[in-house]
């Protein structure tokens, strides 16, 4: 059970940890927006203040007043039941306010939010519980900004002619990297979806339940050696590998390997957090769409797994053979269009439009990134995105019909 007191040290701890990741970059950096999907730096530190001011200190201060009136349509993301939102690919021409404002407005919700949780315990169970369920969301949402950010980083820095790096230091070790095993499961009715007392968003639940045919899944995640091999085979360049859809996307777009690597003086090269490196073709293969998932998939003779089957192998029994890269390497594509559980039900008001307004056209990933926080990844969860996006840190599990 939450405490107010411990719910106060989590807020604390994530914020702190969002402002930490910022630290390495300059005011500059934080204002530029590489792409329409993408957002800058300074944005994603300012809605995540918008997101606490608007649906929770709005809802719970004592004469509440905005920071900055002008805000809640500037740092509003989708939230229609909120009001008007700045464009989103207009938001790298918010050059005001600066940086210095957006952490000055960090600390005015930080100091509000900390007052309004310490007094909270003065205010009916009903009002207690729903501040808890509010804050721990806008928490969760925090965390899937802390990634956010550092994927829109990675797309802004490689775009700039000097290559910077983000992360200082060295690229850490790999782990050797074992053989490419299939896991075998018998198939038939699972449990799919959240269990137990912890968190989960909306579109987790309800659990229920899926039959599922005998399948295999592959123990790791392809290789960047083995995704070169893809490539040399000429798959870029092969229409039969291809979904309709992704075949024209493919062709509109002229694209020949994945979205960071690049090919220097007959040598290939990745640009990572670390910068530009050489390609390693041990380490998991990234930055990859669904169009090109699903393509190496078939020419490896494989599949996408499906999110049934992959939830139900990574939960499955205690003794079943592990599974590697799960959640600290890369979200792993899976075939299933991203849909509501039968029996799915959205929060009603605007905090409904967290999830479910989103469940047309995209695929479901499953898992965790290397840029996930630890304690934000669990087999319940369902990330979503378009087929063709590629800047996320995104890979590929294979599986098999049994």
């Amino acid at each position: 059970m939450t405490t107010l007191t411990s719910l106060l040290e989590e807020y604390d701890q994530i914020r702190q940890a969002t402002m930490a990741l910022a630290e390495p970059l300059s005011d500059e950096d934080c204002c530029v927006q590489s792409m329409p999907d993408a957002s800058p730096a300074k944005w994603h530190l300012a809605h995540t203040s918008w997101f606490f001011e608007t649906f929770v200190l709005e809802h719970f201060e004592l004469n509440f007043k905005p920071y900055q009136p002008a805000f809640r349509v500037l740092f509003n993301s989708y939230y229609n039941g909120i009001g008007s939102q700045h464009p989103r690919p207009r938001r790298g021409l918010i050059t005001r306010p600066g940086m210095a404002e957006v952490e000055d407005y960090r600390s005015n919700v930080d100091a509000r939010m900390a007052a309004l949780i310490l007094i909270a315990a003065a205010l009916p169970p009903a009002r207690v519980a729903e501040l808890v369920q509010l804050v721990t969301l806008g928490l969760q949402h925090e965390q899937q900004h802390q990634e956010l950010l550092q994927t829109d980083i990675l797309h802004l820095f490689s775009c700039n002619p000097m290559l910077p790096a983000y992360a200082a230091g060295a690229v850490p070790p790999l782990a050797r990297v074992l053989a490419l095993e299939w896991r075998q499961h018998a198939g038939g009715v699972v449990g799919i979806g959240h269990a137990g007392d912890g968190f989960c968003f909306d579109n987790e639940l309800p659990r229920h339940r899926q039959f599922v045919e005998p399948f295999a899944l592959a123990s790791r995640l392809v290789t960047n050696g083995e995704y070169l091999a893809f490539i040399e085979a000429g798959a870029y360049r092969n229409p039969a590998l291809w979904l309709s859809e992704g075949w024209d996307w493919l062709q509109a777009q002229q694209l020949e390997w994945p979205l960071y690597w690049r090919r220097i003086d007959g040598e290939w090269h990745e640009f990572t957090l670390h910068g530009l490196q050489p390609l390693d073709l041990q380490r998991a293969a990234t930055h990859l769409s669904y169009f090109e998932a699903d393509a190496h998939a078939r020419w490896a003779d494989a599949r996408l797994p499906s999110e049934a089957e992959w939830e139900s192998a990574v939960v499955g029994p205690p003794d079943a053979p592990a599974l590697l890269h799960l959640f600290d390497t890369a979200w792993q594509w899976t075939s299933s269009s991203y849909a509501p559980y039968p029996g799915f039900r959205a929060s009603a008001g605007a905090i409904g439009e967290y999830n479910g307004k989103f469940m047309v056209n995209q695929y479901v990933l499953r898992g965790a990134s290397c840029a996930t926080p630890v304690d934000h990844a669990r087999a319940s969860y369902r990330n979503f995105f378009p087929a063709g996006a590629r800047w996320q840190f995104t890979g590929i599990r294979l599986a098999r019909s049994l």
